[in-house]
């Protein structure tokens, strides 16, 4: 039977898939277990910098038609319209591909770190690429970042479970992947071994720099071959510092750290509103791609990444930003463009919120740098326009960019240097780190976890930088607790309560509502002094004392603590209001210790 050429190019793949991977089985025999290692973070870089290359490029020519179209038939609505498409069509993918479900954000990276030993879906390999492709390369206004390091990630955890790296190594290769994912989109190797450091691997060692630094070299250097300087986030022209302008600085870094607080909590507001909107998902995005379409409408910088407009503003071209806006003839007037920028300020984390509630695919690392950037911009504008001092509108619009980034994802050296890196050099390092220093302060003492994981933090799922923290957040309560213990309710009798505790080896007893709730405890020390007399003074209900008492659902790290602070070896559960069970101090300590043992196996 003779092959059609499409039977022919895939039989080609995967004869050449096969020989790579017999080839790298060879390898792996030949090499030592770190040479190994080496050439594996190298290959997971490969394949996570090619993983951005298909993003950056699809996003980058939907928005250069977009472009072209308003320039050829003027329609402003035109950007309004593929957002919209964009969504829909990501919910599609999802509905009929991806299980109905995807994971966003870097959080579900930490989950994976923290929760699930550094195993991460198959799907996460290309379902991020897919989703986010559509999203905001049909102008959802969100970033690329996100799912590029969770793709990354995915790359790394996938190859290391297929050559059965150990746990240690195998968080390094997923940490290796979102790396190279950053040092691939911005061309900043430095920055993508930074933000792999401060997001995925706060307790990393020193032995984990080489793998890192040859990720991220490997990601920039393809980057650099593949990418045009038009795709990428960059300000090749001289930057200096002036120590006159340190105060401005320093305003700019403090508003930079509230900025970061409003955006934060607006963004999680908007996107928890649309997120449960309606149970009909494709209504949901309509209701939320519709109301993101009429933003872009009245703010059409709000469309994809905004790159190109940061990059206006840093050339104080501010006046191209209002193209193909209601407001395109005041270009000129500076005061318009100004508040302009100030009102976009306000409404990105609604456009982002709207986006990604609605059932769109991106994140915040892009957002954070668009706000920044504006920012930076308007304080200078701001200082020029009354007279009061010229400052560098250039400088003061990058250097926000770290600002906002360091404020946001608390990750104060990915900022400083990744804007040192895409401005190509080190001109403005006094300023970034003065600002990025600030805006974090700020940010940290009114939101204590980053933006991207203040969910799962706040649930106390997710604490990479305590390992015991981590093995407790590996403990499942449903798999150990103990369902079956008798109770009582508030109609029994002190004869209840012997009968009990004579014959079972109970040492306290729940006492439950009609309704199944908990009403309060017996507990065994508290009334040994006269419960077996025959001459009782005392009432059943006065036996009853406060029980201690939390959900089934609560994370296991949570539940130690209250042990700790009530200073107690059990707590009762309870599902949907009810009593459930309880689980024991010793069975969260037994818990533990097969984690850890599981974790030396790995």
């Amino acid at each position: 039977m003779r092959l059609s050429t499409k039977q022919k190019f895939f039989q080609y793949i995967k004869k050449s898939f096969n020989f790579f991977q017999n080839l790298l089985n060879l390898l792996k025999l030949v090499l030592t277990e770190r040479q190994f290692l080496y050439l594996s973070c190298i290959l997971v870089a490969i394949s996570s910098a090619f993983a951005v290359i298909v993003l950056k490029t699809f996003a980058h020519n939907v928005f250069q038609f977009t472009i072209y179209i308003n320039n050829l038939v003027k329609l402003p609505y035109i950007n309004s319209i593929l957002p919209i498409i964009g969504i829909l069509l990501t919910v599609f993918v999802v509905q009929k591909f991806l299980d109905g479900s995807i994971e966003k954000g870097t959080s579900q990276i930490m989950i994976a770190v923290a929760k699930k030993s550094g195993i991460m879906p198959k799907k996460q390999m290309y379902a991020q690429i897919l989703t986010s492709s559509l999203t905001v390369g049909m102008g959802g206004s969100a970033g690329l970042e996100s799912p590029i390091t969770i793709t990354g990630a995915a790359f790394g955890s996938n190859y290391a479970q297929y050559y059965r790296f150990k746990y240690k190594e195998r968080t390094l290769l997923l940490a290796c992947g979102v790396a190279a994912g950053i040092a691939t989109a911005f061309n900043a190797p430095i920055a993508g071994v930074l933000f792999a450091i401060e997001i995925v691997l706060a307790d990393m060692s020193v032995t984990a720099f080489i793998p890192l630094l040859l990720s991220s070299a490997t990601g920039a250097l393809i980057a650099n071959l593949t990418l045009k300087s038009n795709m990428l986030l960059s300000f090749r022209y001289a930057l200096g510092f002036d120590y006159h302008n340190v105060i401005f600085y320093v305003i700019l870094g403090v508003l930079a750290g509230f900025v970061s607080v409003y955006h934060a909590r607006l963004f999680r507001k908007v996107e928890h509103l649309i997120g449960n909107y309606s149970d009909n998902v494709y209504w949901r995005a309509i209701v939320g791609a519709g109301s993101l379409a009429i933003l872009i409408f009245f703010f059409p910088t709000l469309f994809g990444e905004g790159y190109e407009s940061i990059k206006y503003l840093a050339n104080d071209e501010a006046g191209f930003i209002l193209n193909n806006s209601l407001l395109e003839s005041f270009r000129t007037n500076q005061w318009i463009v100004l508040g302009f920028v100030f009102v976009t300020i306000l409404i990105k984390s609604i456009a982002t919120g709207l986006t990604l509630g609605s059932g769109g695919n991106g994140g915040n690392f892009a957002p954070s740098l668009f706000v920044g950037s504006y920012l930076g911009f308007f304080v200078a504008k701001f200082f020029n326009l009354i007279g009061f001092k010229e400052v560098p509108v250039g400088n003061f619009t990058v250097v926000g960019m770290a600002a906002v980034l360091s404020g946001l994802f608390h990750a104060p050296l990915t900022a400083i240097f990744l804007i040192a890196e895409i401005t190509g050099g080190y001109g403005l390092i006094i300023p970034l780190m003065i600002v990025s220093s600030i805006s974090f302060a700020i940010s940290k003492r009114y939101d204590k976890y980053s933006m991207d994981i203040y969910a799962i933090a706040e649930k106390g799922i997710v604490f990479t930088s305590d390992k015991d923290r981590n093995l407790f957040n590996k403990i499942d309560l449903f798999s150990i607790y103990i369902k079956n213990i008798k109770t009582l309710t508030v109609y029994n009798s002190i004869e209840d309560i012997k009968e009990i505790f004579s014959t079972t080896t109970q040492d306290f007893i729940p006492v439950l509502n009609e309704d199944k709730s908990i009403h309060g405890v017996i507990v065994l020390d508290n009334i040994r002094s006269f419960i077996f007399n025959d001459n009782i003074d005392k009432s059943y209900l006065e036996c009853i004392t406060e029980a201690t008492s939390t959900s089934i659902f609560t994370n296991a790290a949570n539940v130690m603590k209250m042990m700790e602070a009530k200073k107690i070896d059990y707590i009762l559960l309870t599902k949907k209001g009810k009593f459930e069970g309880y689980v024991t101090e010793s069975l969260l300590l037994e818990s533990y210790r097969s984690n850890l043992n599981k974790l030396r196996i790995e």
